[in-house]
């Protein structure tokens, strides 16, 4: 399994809990002390939901198969959802075309 005693395993866990814990806290505790954000801040931080969603929905669409791999059915349903999304700028009929094209085409079983 690992070569590292539990004591150390335990104080690593501990640690970067510690240390996530201290990042949100400290949210807190500047929230009021900043009374305003610059405006190239302002803009930059917009950009962060798409750029955390983007992270965790691509490796799902290109590695499903634990390989990185273009030619599968959740690659598809996620282009055909990416193309909803930018016609649209609607999130539930994104979600809704997005799930429907992947049982459709897991249902045909044209694609892996």
């Amino acid at each position: 399994m690992t070569s590292h005693s539990p004591l150390l395993l335990w104080a690593m866990i501990g640690s970067i809990g510690l240390g996530t814990w201290l990042i949100r806290l400290s949210f807190l505790v500047f929230l009021g002390r900043v009374e305003r954000v610059p405006p190239a801040l302002g803009r930059v931080l917009r950009f962060i939901p798409a750029a955390v969603l983007a992270a965790l929905v691509l490796p799902a669409l290109t590695h499903a198969t634990g390989e990185f791999d273009l030619g599968t059915d959740r690659f598809a349903a996620g282009a055909i959802a990416a193309v909803v999304a930018w016609q649209t700028r609607n999130v539930l009929a994104t979600i809704a075309v997005g799930m429907g094209a992947l049982w459709a085409l897991q249902a045909l079983g044209w694609l892996r």
